[in-house]
């Protein structure tokens, strides 16, 4: 990843604990701040206090955690913003993007306890990063590694990867970011466009709700990466992929 100098990273996990990241090696910045993210764009008052708790309050949530439930978090932010770009008519729809969906399929049997599923979710990065998408061309080469769903299904496999906080915390802002896209394609085909603040909020207090569900199976997901009992991955496929991937 190339970080604020231009500089690649060739491991995650000894930039870890920055607090740059690129998006996943497209060569553009996201900021641990964000200069694009919606709280920049809400105004001042109660919203934007709002926005800083929710935010705040997810993010401690996920240090909290253990690394397995963090990665079924990042994995269903991924989801949602991937099943929305599915959704798009086919002229939008961005090939890499839609390349990384066996990725993802791998990152959710890994989280939820398929150890088998490791090998592949570590060969698509390893895809990933020797492909033309992870450059350190900056805004010269390619940028599909930072649509937002591509971008956050990569971050949900290096958090089941890596095992570290960040990459769940910027599936989560990930998420956030993609919430002003959303509201400009609502409003592109004349659909009801709620504010920006609102629609900012509502997504940070799904990621809290998500948060409270996934708490809920802890105990099993404690011993998910080194693998769970078919019966029980099984079990938490329907209690928590299917409603972590529902859409709001």
């Amino acid at each position: 990843m190339a970080d604020a100098t231009g500089a690649v990273r060739t491991d995650p996990l000894l930039r870890c604990e920055s607090r740059l990241a690129t998006v996943s090696g497209a060569g553009a910045m996201i900021l641990w701040a964000g200069a694009c993210s919606p709280k920049y764009r809400l105004g001042g008052g109660s919203v934007l206090d709002t926005w800083q708790e929710l935010s705040a309050a997810v993010e401690d949530r996920l240090a909290a955690m253990s690394s397995s439930e963090r990665a079924v978090f990042a994995a269903g932010a991924a989801e949602r913003l991937m099943s929305r770009h599915e959704a798009l008519p086919e002229e939008d729809r961005a090939p890499f993007t839609m390349s990384l969906r066996p990725l993802l399929n791998s990152v959710w049997e890994g989280s939820l306890g398929d150890s088998t599923a490791f090998t592949a979710v570590k060969r698509g990065m390893a895809e990933y990063m020797l492909g033309e998408y992870y450059h350190n061309d900056g805004q010269d080469g390619p940028d599909d590694a930072d649509e937002n769903a591509a971008a956050t299904t990569l971050y949900a496999a290096q958090a089941y990867l890596f095992e570290c906080c960040d990459f769940s915390v910027w599936a989560s802002r990930r998420a956030v970011d993609a919430v002003d896209e959303h509201l400009e394609r609502l409003a592109e085909r004349e659909e009801e466009v709620p504010e920006l603040a609102e629609a900012t909020v509502a997504e940070l207090r799904r990621q809290l709700r998500d948060l409270d569900l996934i708490a809920h199976h802890s105990e099993d997901l404690h011993f998910a990466v080194p693998g769970l009992p078919i019966g029980t991955s099984i079990r938490l496929r329907a209690e928590l992929r299917t409603p972590l991937s529902a859409r709001d």
